[in-house]
Formats: C-alpha cells, structure tokens, sequence
C-alpha cells in the first residue's frame, strides 16, 4: 500500500450548498471532521489528494489543520449521481488505539473448480463490514474461490479474515457462488410477424445530495 500523503486542510467560514460547489470548481473537496463529543469543524481539502488516498484504499487519514497534523477516519463520502465525482467528505475523530467497524471491500482471487463443469463465478457482496484497530484497517479483504464447485457457495463466516480483525457482518452472508448460467434461445419472429424492441426504462435519481453536518 502506497505511503499515506498529508493532506492540507483549510477552514470553510462560508458553507451550503453554492460555497461548496464554488470550492469544487476551485479544484477544493469540502468536507468535516466531527466526533468525539467535540463540535463539528468545516474544512476543504485538495480533491486530487483525498482521491487519491481513498483509491489506495487509505481510510486513516493524515490531515493538517492550523498547523496541526491529526489523523482522522475516512467515514462517509458522498458522490454524485453518476458515481463519478466525490461531493463530500466525512472525518471522525478517533483514538489510535480505538477498534472501529468499517467497511472493506472484497476482491475474489483465482477461478472456481466448477468452471471446467460450467460454472461461472458470481460475487454476491461487495463488501463485509470488520472490527478492528483503526491503525489496522486493510485496504480489502482477499478471497480465494479455487475450491468453489457447482452448485457451491463462500459466506462470509468461511472467508479468512486480517489478523486481529473480527467479522460484524452476519456469518451466514453468501460471498460468492458457482452456478451454471442456463441459456435460453430466442424466439425469431415468423415472417409478417411484427418483432417487439425491448422497452427501455429510464429512471431518473435524485438531485446531489450536498448536505452540510
């Protein structure tokens, strides 16, 4: 895992919904630290940073605020509706020596047994949620799916967890399956037969949530 940056952090004295669009467009990421039962402080930090500690799966964050470094928890990031721009940033508080429960990603690693039967690899959780020590946080948790048959599944109480971490998300959580995909044939309409386009449903998602704490 790439070394974690020191992100610079200025205050935002003017927040809501334009101010923060304003520093967005100025290359800023508004964001705010909160927790531990002190009052919630708004910051910007530089986005192309922040971007990239989160794609190196950092969760423990490395701020300087007024000439003060801390180390906060990445607890929230907001996104825009396309999923492609991150909106807003959470940071909490914590004690270096503090468990916390996140959410770590899960990679799945090799090909299933089954494949040469059929089978086709499906992974049904993105994600379990760990207890651990917050300077302990891994970056994803690594599955391996070699031993997986047809017909069989990985829950989340079968995956071997980071040492020192312990699994919140409930055991029986299916993780991963090997199932063969049953192909059906497509009607060919006769001649004279009018052929039906498929319908397209398009849904529209709500406006960016831009919510100051």
């Amino acid at each position: 895992m790439a070394e974690a940056l020191l992100l610079k952090a200025d205050r935002r004295e003017q927040i809501g919904t334009r101010f923060s669009r304003k520093e967005r467009e100025n290359g800023r990421l508004p964001a705010v630290i909160y927790g531990h039962g002190e009052a919630p402080v708004s910051i910007s930090l530089d986005y192309h940073d922040l971007t990239m500690e989160l794609q190196h799966h950092h969760r423990l964050v490395k701020v300087e605020l007024d000439g003060k470094e801390s180390q906060y928890l990445v607890k929230d990031v907001q996104y825009n509706h396309l999923g492609d721009k991150i909106l807003h940033v959470d940071l909490t508080r914590v004690d270096l020596d503090e468990r916390v429960s996140v959410d770590v990603e899960i990679e799945l690693r090799g090909t299933p047994a089954g494949a040469s039967d059929g089978g086709v690899l499906e992974q049904m959780a993105a994600a379990v949620q760990l207890e651990c020590l917050v300077t302990s946080i891994p970056g994803s948790v690594r599955v391996q799916v070699d031993e997986l048959k047809v017909g069989e599944m990985l829950t989340a109480g079968q995956i071997a967890l980071p040492e020192g971490a312990t699994l919140v998300t409930d055991p029986e959580t299916p993780i991963a399956a090997c199932r063969v995909v049953a192909e059906v044939a497509e009607a060919v309409p006769g001649e004279g037969e009018e052929g039906s386009e498929p319908e397209i449903i398009a849904r529209e998602r709500a406006e960016e949530a831009d919510e100051e704490s």
